[in-house]
């Protein structure tokens, strides 16, 4: 009988080993080998990368029918079809504007820990940029953020409610123009 559970016990051990674990999805980044540049071939000024402004600084969007909410299912941060729309609509708008940056702000609703709505958050905040920057949004003009449940669009306790909450949702900050130099 001893040999049997060594052998058991043996087995288990190779599959602990071998099988570490569900993978976890990675975070999609969006550039491929046509997207990366040689930042020491570029001469100082010829790419002008502007730090985004500070998140107090991004404000709501005059053009509410083109920044509308997207939203999440249940436990979910990839971006539905139905949504996809209002993404492509975000990023021609970007595309026209090349001055205005984008803050993502990843909301959840109440069920779930503090921490894991806010990782949810980040998670939701993280897919919605990655897919404007899919679309040609460049990434250094986008920031996020997340709330997790904590700044909730209804305050209800209802699968409506919840649905509301579940969301990723925008403001917009313009590049300011530079200074005038003095003598």
């Amino acid at each position: 009988m001893k040999p049997l559970y060594m052998i058991a016990l043996g087995m288990a051990a190779m599959a602990l080993v071998l099988c570490p674990g569900c993978k976890k999805k990675p975070i999609v980044k969006p550039s491929g080998p046509e997207d990366v540049v040689d930042l020491t071939t570029i001469e100082p000024g010829e790419l002008p990368l502007t730090e985004p402004p500070p998140i107090t600084d991004f404000q709501e969007p005059e053009n509410k029918e083109i920044f509308r909410d997207i939203h999440f299912d249940f436990d979910r941060s990839d971006i539905r079809p139905i949504d996809r729309p209002i993404l492509e609509g975000i990023a021609g708008y970007l595309k026209e504007n090349p001055k205005v940056f984008l803050l993502i702000e990843g909301h959840c609703d109440e069920r779930g820990t503090n921490e894991y709505n806010l990782a949810l958050g980040e998670r939701r905040a993280l897919s919605t940029r990655a897919y404007l920057a899919n679309l040609g949004v460049e990434e250094h003009r986008m920031v996020t953020v997340t709330y997790g449940e904590e700044d909730p669009l209804d305050p209800g306790h209802t699968d409506e409610s919840w649905a509301k909450n579940r969301r990723a949702h925008f403001k917009v900050a313009n590049q300011a123009a530079p200074a005038p130099a003095t003598q």
